[in-house]
């Protein structure tokens, strides 16, 4: 699977209820650092104890291992590839475990804050007493909203390093490969025609195309509503860069706050547009500093006169908090489908993801469940057994139904939306044979735009009709986004 698809979250939102998410709760202390080699930061300092009174009642919900017995041991003064890796893994478990702590620590202040805001407290309590200790709470909540920020940061920079070093571990296991390939390719004077075919033959067997058998696109399919952005992604002074159908686009919002799309591309010497910046509702080139507003008038043209120009533009509108396109040559449609979650739910994780596949290719993947188990056995489908039969049943009218044995909900909707509901429970089981049999669900929407014929933006929404608290943890974000790109 291709990216956080139907069930791919069914793992992930189900090991999150449970808080089992490398995201880490507990008190907070000062947290000092020490060099690692070759220019590493290690967060971990092995002398650091905990103050959370592990008997509370969530103690079962945050408690985490720590991991700095399992510090890795470091040989020689020069780090090899492998281990500057699993440096970077450990840095980003004790993160967690850090965040872990701090998050609890501020669960439990609120807690205090409670219990000093009773009513009965006031019976035997003064309010000058009551005033005081909500003071020494005000303080000490700063000091712990502070530490979580700064362990936000740290697992941000933590997710960074291990990207980094996983990138050049591949590059170096790519490269130790195509020298291995090289030199089993070298032809010597005994070597036949045959076996140098023999050995292409295995090398072509390596990838996969993962474009498909792109065809050229229909004219119909550009006559539709594109949700392109979410709102949340598209301040005042800020601008989104897109392509749609091999086209450059970029999104910005004018005075009255209402966004626009507008060509990428400025008309007096075809500059990126997105390189620039949004003044007052107005997209500034940084070539010349022509600007120009939502329906692409330019209405400044610097160190000239101002001349009648304009590129091109497309109908933009907002609603339920996506911003919506329509790039083809017909009359817009009068109405935009609604894409928010059912009632009783609430969405928890917006993310767009750059996919380098074919939008119709991804869209097969996300409407295809019978091959999680042997696909993603490592991730959210471990612990999946292989039914003898899958079945996608289609009882109502129009492009939805329900699959059979797995509890999820499906519909796709034209021209390039996937919704589903699924029934979750802990990661590696399923829960009831239908939605309806299970107690607590997860909604998603995936949107897969056709940038061009190799690539798909994704739009992805995450809603659940349980555990609202996990809205309110910092940096749950880079979570999701990293668990997303896990499974890709």
């Amino acid at each position: 699977m291709l990216c956080l698809s139907a069930s791919n979250a069914m793992s992930i939102v189900a090991t999150a209820a449970a808080l089992s998410l490398p995201i880490s709760f507990c008190r907070s202390t000062k947290l000092s650092t020490k060099k690692g080699v070759k220019g590493f930061r290690v967060f971990a300092v092995l002398g650091e104890e905990s103050g959370v009174d592990k008997k509370h009642a969530w103690s079962s919900l945050f408690d985490v291992e720590d991991p700095r017995p399992k510090n890795p041991k470091l040989e020689g003064k020069v780090l090899k590839a492998a281990q500057a890796l699993e440096v970077a893994r450990f840095d980003i478990q004790y993160c967690d475990w850090r965040a872990r702590q701090d998050v609890l620590t501020i669960m439990l202040l609120h807690e205090k804050v409670v219990e000093v805001l009773n009513p009965l407290a006031r019976e035997y309590k003064s309010i000058g007493t009551i005033k005081k200790e909500l003071a020494e709470l005000q303080e000490e909540l700063g000091q712990a909203h502070k530490e979580v920020h700064i362990s936000e940061a740290r697992v941000a920079t933590a997710l960074d390093k291990l990207a980094f070093m996983e990138e050049l571990v591949n590059d170096k296991l790519l490269q130790d490969r195509n020298t291995t390939d090289a030199e089993q390719a070298s032809p010597s004077p005994s070597t036949s025609t045959q076996s140098l075919d023999a050995v292409k033959r295995r090398r072509s067997r390596k990838g996969l195309n993962v474009s498909g058998p792109v065809q050229t696109y229909h004219p119909r399919l550009k006559n539709f509503w594109y949700p392109v952005a979410f709102s949340t992604n598209l301040k005042e002074d800020t601008m989104v860069p897109i392509d749609c159908f091999e086209e450059p686009w970029v999104l910005f919002r004018g005075k009255d706050g209402k966004p626009g799309c507008v060509q990428n591309t400025c008309a007096h010497r075809a500059c990126p547009l997105d390189l620039g910046t949004v003044k007052d509702g107005r997209i500034a080139c940084p070539y010349h500093g022509w600007e120009y507003s939502t329906d692409g008038k330019c209405e400044k043209m610097p160190s000239t006169k101002l001349r009648n120009v304009k590129i091109k533009s497309l109908p933009c509108f907002e609603q339920d908090g996506m911003l919506w396109i329509w790039p083809g040559d017909d009359p817009p449609a009068a109405t935009i489908p609604s894409l928010q979650p059912p009632a009783g739910f609430q969405i928890h994780a917006e993310l767009v993801i750059e996919l380098p596949v074919e939008h119709g290719l991804l869209l097969d993947n996300l409407l295809d469940l019978a091959h999680a188990p042997f696909t993603h056995t490592s991730t959210f489908a471990k612990g999946w057994s292989v039914p003898s039969f899958v079945k996608f049943l289609t009882p109502a009218s129009g492009l939805q139904g329900y699959w059979d044995p797995y509890p999820i909900d499906m519909e796709f909707r034209p021209p390039c939306m996937v919704l589903s509901t699924i029934g979750i429970s802990k990661p590696g089981k399923l829960e009831g044979q239908s939605t309806k049999q299970c107690s607590t669900h997860l909604h998603q929407l995936h949107v897969c735009l056709p940038s061009s014929r190799n690539k798909t933006r994704l739009l992805y929404r995450m809603s659940l009709d349980f555990a609202p608290v996990l809205k309110h943890i910092p940096f749950m974000h880079v979570l999701w986004r990293h668990f997303a790109e896990q499974v890709n």
